[in-house]
């Protein structure tokens, strides 16, 4: 009998972090062939050719799928979604994979769901069943999951969900948030080694800001995304650093703005690109506050014991720890918002506080369960009613 052969599709640098343990288990199970299809963000030189630090970490890139156009408006967008579908089309039909690793909700994800569904190829898709209301990624996540065959949930509430979504029941597996086993595996980072590595003088305590486009309210992105650095004004005993957003719709309008405040702010703030997993989790763990509007704050940080300010709404409807602090983009919202996290009634629970997205051990059992499940007559989806 052959080995299974899994394909994991990887599209931007947050996902592979999330995706590495999964990755490295595949590569090391006697009974699976790892098939790793690597395109979007990780190919383009504008969000730091990120494909480098894949070939660095020792996997053999199977494909590159290159569709990523220099275009962040909503027609650029769809042309990249449509390059996107045909590349997976042509990635499938020459590696024949059994089942295809999807994870997440970027418009990537759906282009290489719809390939596969296309192929009658069984999806694996993780993190399902989530909501983020501010974001087209909502649709995009319920879509993928109608498509997909297995379903890993990062909690209990969320699996519950799929089930709603008409899913089998035994097809769908809580198994926590992958993100998590990272920090758990991974040799973190010491602020002078992280200083170091990055080539910046940290020598201030520091807030990390990761923001996002809130793709289904592009103009208030902009607008929150202004009244942050306002008040990060008001924080100037801390510095700053800032990692690029994603390469969403109306993305770059954001970035241009962070390189206007960091040419402004030149030893308070940095401005990167890419940092990888290794030193962005580093740095989270390290920061005294951890700001914005990614779901790495919410799902991630909680485990590093460092608070989150979650700004507006790109990520509403998420399940959250009691170290997340949610707040409107409005200035004076925000600046609360600091306020409270940096407080001692926050500060001194942090240690105590409980992640509802588990305990760092999602990457075993979903390697085990890929290896492990049937994928006879994958194709015929029967949808579960609930009673």
């Amino acid at each position: 009998m052959s080995n299974k052969k899994i394909a994991v599709f990887t599209g931007t640098r947050a996902e592979y972090g999330l995706l590495y343990w999964i990755l490295k288990g595949i590569s090391a199970s006697k009974y699976a062939e790892l098939q790793l299809l690597v395109g979007g963000m990780h190919l383009s030189s504008e969000f730091g050719y990120t494909v480098n630090q894949i070939e660095k970490d020792g996997f053999d890139i199977t494909d590159k799928l290159e569709f990523l156009l220099s275009s962040d408006s909503p027609v650029g967008i769809s042309k990249s979604l449509g390059l996107a579908i045909m590349s997976a089309a042509e990635a499938f039909e020459r590696n024949k994979p059994d089942v295809v690793v999807i994870l997440g909700d970027r418009f990537e994800a759906l282009a290489i769901a719809q390939a596969a569904m296309i192929a009658a190829i069984p999806i694996a898709h993780l993190h399902g069943g989530e909501i983020t209301q501010g974001v087209i990624d909502d649709s995009v996540r319920h879509a993928i999951t109608k498509m997909s065959y297995l379903h890993f949930t990062s909690t209990e509430i969320y699996r519950k969900r799929v089930i709603q979504l008409g899913e089998q029941p035994q097809n769908v597996f809580n198994v926590g948030a992958p993100g998590i086993d990272n920090i758990n595996k991974l040799p973190l980072m010491e602020l002078n080694e992280l200083a170091n590595s990055l080539q910046i003088k940290l020598n201030h305590p520091f807030f990390l800001v990761t923001y996002h486009p809130v793709t289904l309210l592009a103009d208030k992105a902009d607008e929150e995304l202004k009244f942050l650095l306002n008040v990060l004004d008001k924080f100037p005993q801390y510095q700053v650093i800032f990692t690029y957003p994603n390469a969403d719709t109306y993305g770059r309008n954001l970035i241009e703005i962070l390189k206007t405040y960091q040419q402004k702010n030149p030893k308070r703030t940095f401005l990167l690109e890419s940092m990888g997993q290794l030193r962005y989790l580093s740095a989270m763990k390290l920061a005294s506050l951890v700001l914005g509007n990614s779901s790495s704050g919410i799902i991630e940080a909680p485990s590093c014991k460092v608070a989150t300010v979650n700004i507006g709404d790109r990520q509403k409807g998420r399940l959250s720890a009691e170290s997340v602090i949610h707040c409107k983009g409005d200035e004076s919202s925000i600046y609360q918002a600091i306020q409270y996290a940096l407080s001692e009634k926050i500060q001194s629970t942090l240690e105590h506080v409980i992640n509802p997205y588990g305990n760092g051990q999602a990457s075993e059992k979903i390697v085990q369960q890929l290896v492990d499940c049937e994928l006879v007559q994958h194709t015929q989806k029967v949808f579960y009613d609930l009673n």
